[in-house]
């Protein structure tokens, strides 16, 4: 594995006079709280930049070796002096001493003004000795890639001046790449750090420069800052972009007032710790707030987490994913020393996001181990620890519907496969396995993973299109073959066939069936076009489906080249299909609705929806209506079934009189009486 950037780094302090001037920051050092009448108070005190940058120093080393105490290494360089070895046991306390003897700058004009270029040197001579870690990896005969980063704090005359160190560098990797040895290593990748400071008040006049690579070996930075405690800030936003760190802040730590200890109050402390363990916090959508600026004034973002006194058992946490080293920003304050002392002592903190609402997520935990300061990360979801879910189990267990067989046969097709001669000559100076990136590239862009979210994948009628499409070149019967499928589609849906529904376990209606076909012609449209750009004849498939596909309830046609008559016909087509729909639909009205259509009282809407009377439709010209066809066909089957009543066939109206024999007995009785009492009597 290759040894990152940061493995190596080296500081250049320049010593030159220009250091040895104030920094024209004040001091605060005043320890009497109120002062008499007539006390005159102390002069301002202002720190040199010499000071200003070895307390960077000082910070950017504390930091480096709280967080990674072995894995980094860090050398200081002061003109031609190194003051300290890769793997050096107390780096900070062996520094400060070597600095100590070298003194502060002498504020003499006559001084040698190239000590950062006589630093340069000896940086890049450090560079090239391995570190332990490098030479175990040289024992084991393995590949040593060396690299590293040389951050120099100093004051540039000018662009010129800039120019030159950068040319001083590359001479001198190129010079020490001819010199080999077997003892020191060539420096393969360097990155120059240039921090340009200026006392406050002055106007900094050099640009900042982001990381451009002057040469395959060297990349050169230049970031300007003011001196004191911007330098400071500078330095600590630096490390954390070297070694990948981020900050939280843990807020609302109950602690004691210093004066008043019957009363407490709720304190900050802001702390480094590599980024990774943000990862779990940031995998999924952040809730608003949880990123806010620095509370030290640090030019970076810390994510709040509060103090938090769980009320459930610990148990029933997810065990801690990972643990993480931390560091202290404002390791001399008061709330850092409580918050370091009440974990040293064998506490656990744990730490929950903010949240509005809702109960609280703890996704974090400090703790000690053996004297050492630890943040643990705890899993919000699913922890990592556990074993991964089956391909065919959801959330719960319950069984999902991935396209698990059609997963299948898609890696059957994209297995790897030993390359062989005939292979070889035709790839050419193309390396093998870029062949198959690209056809598994070609597989995928279209492949949907769940059974509910295509359509078009989960109906017979497609093949062989998918699998014609993957082709580089299609002939005329392969192109003939792509649209004839398309045109299947088009039957199914003139012929309203249904579609396999598309969500599972819904209750209710499911979708429509024009939202279905509707679907289904998107789908169809975005396979085609991901293939479209392959050949020409890729492209006539893709002109056939946007012919044929339908907009609304408007029917294209399928050849553009037809004139009116063309149009006349797909019209009256329009217009039988549309009747049989309405039949199909009016077969599956209940009995009541059927009596209420058949009287006239309810006639079934078809697109666009107009009511018509039964007279209406009876006197229409022109084709058939669906309740004239219904009305014929009803005659037909009684007809068939029984000989209508003689009586009404013979009356007027269709309405016949019953009983009329019986009036004419009535009335020949009547007469017969009439008759009898008109005759003498003997």
């Amino acid at each position: 594995m290759p040894l990152s950037m940061s493995h190596k780094t080296v500081f250049i302090l320049d010593h030159s006079s220009y250091f040895a001037q104030s920094c024209n920051q004040p001091m605060e050092y005043d320890v009497f709280r109120s002062k008499g009448s007539g006390v005159i108070p102390a002069a301002p005190i202002c720190k040199s930049l010499w000071t200003c940058n070895v307390e960077g120093l000082q910070e950017y080393l504390r930091i480096v070796f709280d967080i990674y105490p072995r894995d980094k290494q860090i050398r200081v360089v002061t003109g031609s002096s190194i003051l300290n070895q890769w793997n050096c046991a107390d780096t900070i306390s062996t520094v400060l001493s070597k600095l100590a003897h070298v003194g502060p700058p002498k504020n003499k004009r006559d001084e040698n003004t190239f000590s950062v270029l006589h630093g340069l040197s000896s940086a890049i001579e450090c560079l090239r000795e391995p570190s332990q870690h490098q030479r175990d990896m040289l024992e084991q005969s393995s590949t040593v890639c060396n690299r590293g980063r040389i951050i120099c704090l100093t004051n540039i005359k000018s662009d010129d001046y800039m120019h030159t160190l950068e040319e001083y560098v590359l001479d001198a990797l190129s010079q020490h790449k001819m010199a080999e040895s077997t003892e020191l290593l060539s420096i393969d990748e360097l990155e120059l750090v240039i921090v340009h400071s200026v006392p406050l008040g002055q106007d900094i006049r050099i640009a900042d420069s982001a990381l451009r690579q002057v040469s395959p070996q060297l990349s050169v930075e230049v970031t300007t800052t003011l001196s004191g405690r911007h330098l400071y800030n500078k330095l600590v936003h630096l490390c954390c972009k070297h070694f990948q760190l981020c900050s939280t802040t843990v807020t609302g730590i109950p602690m004691k007032e210093e004066q008043n200890a019957s009363s407490s109050a709720n304190y900050d402390v802001e702390l480094l710790h590599p980024a990774a363990a943000h990862d779990e916090m940031f995998k999924n959508e952040h809730a608003e707030g949880l990123v806010i600026p620095s509370k030290e004034g640090l030019p970076l973002e810390t994510a709040p987490l509060k103090w938090c006194t769980p009320k459930s058992s610990v148990v029933e946490l997810h065990n801690c994913s990972a643990a993480y080293r931390i560091c202290p920003v404002d390791v001399n304050s008061r709330p850092s020393s409580c918050l370091t002392n009440f974990l040293i002592s064998g506490r656990a903190v744990m730490l929950e996001q903010p949240r509005k609402s809702g109960a609280k997520v703890i996704s974090h935990m400090l703790a000690a181990h053996g004297g050492e300061i630890f943040i643990h990360s705890i899993p919000t979801s699913r922890s990592i620890l556990e074993d991964p879910p089956s391909i065919s189990e959801g959330c719960g267990g319950r069984v999902t519907d991935y396209r698990i067989k059609a997963f299948g046969e898609f890696m059957k097709e994209n297995r790897l496969a030993p390359s062989t001669t005939t292979l070889l000559d035709k790839c050419g100076n193309k390396k093998p396995y870029m062949f198959a990136l690209n056809h598994l590239e070609k597989c995928s862009r279209f492949w949907p993973l769940g059974i509910s979210d295509t359509i078009l994948f989960n109906i017979n009628n497609i093949s062989p299109l998918p699998q014609l499409l993957l082709n580089d070149t299609l002939t005329d019967d392969e192109t003939l073959e792509c649209k004839k499928v398309i045109l299947r589609i088009v039957g199914m849906e003139t012929k309203n066939d249904p579609l396999p529904a598309t969500a599972l376990g819904s209750r209710g209606k499911g979708p429509k069936r024009e939202e279905q076909y509707r679907q289904l012609w998107a789908e169809l449209e975005t396979l085609i076009r991901a293939y479209s750009d392959t050949s020409p004849q890729h492209f006539k498939v893709l002109e056939c489906i946007l012919e044929c596909k339908k907009s609304g309830d408007d029917t294209v046609t399928l050849n553009r080249k037809s004139g009116a008559k063309r149009d006349e016909k797909a019209s009256n087509i329009s217009d039988v299909d549309q009747s049989w729909k309405d039949l199909d639909r009016f077969q599956q009205m209940t009995e009541r609705e059927k009596q209420d259509a058949l009287h006239g009282d309810k006639i079934f809407e078809s697109s666009p929806p107009k009511k018509l009377k039964s007279e209406e439709l009876l006197m229409r010209s022109g084709g058939q209506t669906l309740f004239s066809m219904w009305n014929n066909r009803l005659q037909t089957i009684q007809s068939k079934r029984s000989h209508d009543f003689d009586g009404r066939i013979n009356s007027e109206g269709g309405k016949s009189k019953l009983y009329i024999h019986l009036e004419e007995n009535n009335s020949s009785q009547e007469q017969n009486l009439q008759a009898g009492t008109n005759q003498p009597r003997n």
